[in-house]
């Protein structure tokens, strides 16, 4: 079974027709997607906690799990499914436009070093191209988060406006009356803030632990299922170790009542003047509890999907 990614399988590939390069650009887009809806089945849950108890008032709840508790208390159980129709909707661009966007980088390492004697990316280009592919991604991943944060906090009492949402449609058309365009891409700049390092530390973990796991004498593509699992789990990981403190504000931003900051340092600074340095990192314990389990979500299901649409065509 193989463990590259649609962007590795594009990068490492040799030089193709167009009608196969189209094939799997499109065997890409739907893996991509497969993995995408297995992280947020998988994921949500545990982002809902961090979302809640970083948004949330000093106080209103103890620690992770009260924010279960409470949670399930007045919602049941599908209250730890609020929110979750945005990324839904989302994870298929968002993961297609960040393995074509990795890809990209890698090729744009490639056009930077044209004397290499190698494909092989050293950890640092990896890094490099990890990064790149969340500046177009965030163009995608920016409105779907605040969509999906607005959805999340209403739970708790405390819509932006006071205002109650019926559902994501209902959020959009909300956001852009009281803001327009802008309303809605609220956050942007945070959103790359915690992605463009996250997303090179993702990148770079996997490919590390992902040659870690080959066994002398094998190939990438021989890595089994629990392999797959570590390395994406593994990548996970490494991506949220960093990411907390800039997804703190990227919350606060995207959940606040409009004019309550003026933007990512206004926010950084009035959080830690109000709740200590601490506050940045709220949520990193369902964070990291997320990290692991979603992402290995991830791989596998781009993995196994992968594998079936290269038997279809």
């Amino acid at each position: 079974m193989s463990t590259e990614t649609p962007a590795d399988i594009l990068a490492e590939s040799k030089p193709a027709s167009a009608a196969s390069s189209t094939a799997s650009s499109i065997k890409a887009f739907i893996a991509g997607g497969f993995g995408g809806v297995a992280a947020v089945l998988v994921g949500h849950p545990f982002d809902l906690t961090k979302t809640r108890l970083q948004t949330a008032a000093p106080g209103t709840y103890t620690g992770a799990v009260d924010v279960v508790k409470k949670t399930l208390a007045r919602d049941g159980l599908k209250g730890m499914y609020r929110g979750m129709v945005p990324p839904l909707l989302g994870v298929t661009p968002i993961f297609a436009v960040s393995f074509w966007a990795y890809d990209l980088g890698k090729n744009l390492v490639y056009a930077s070093t044209p004397s290499r004697t190698s494909r092989v990316l050293s950890t640092a280009e990896v890094t490099a191209a990890g990064f790149f592919s969340a500046i177009p991604t965030t163009l995608v991943t920016a409105p779907v988060e605040r969509a999906k944060v607005v959805l999340q906090v209403q739970g708790q009492g405390t819509s932006p406006g006071g205002r109650h949402y019926n559902g994501v449609m209902d959020v959009v058309r909300g956001l852009y009356k009281e803001g327009g365009i802008r309303s809605i891409f609220r956050g942007t700049f945070a959103t790359l803030a915690r992605d463009g390092p996250g997303s090179a530390a993702y990148f770079a973990a996997y490919e590390v632990a992902k040659k870690a796991l080959v066994p002398k004498g094998q190939e990438a593509g021989d890595l089994n299922l629990g392999a797959i699992i570590v390395a994406g789990g593994t990548a996970g990981v490494a991506m949220w170790s960093i990411a907390i403190p800039p997804d703190v504000i990227k919350s606060r931003i995207q959940s606040a009542p409009q004019g309550t900051y003026t933007g990512f340092v206004d926010c950084t600074r009035k959080t830690v003047a109000a709740d200590g340095i601490g506050a940045l990192w709220k949520g990193f314990g369902p964070a990291m509890a997320r990290a692991f389990p979603a992402n290995a979500a991830t791989f596998v299901g781009v993995e196994f999907s992968r594998k079936a649409l290269d038997s279809l065509f």
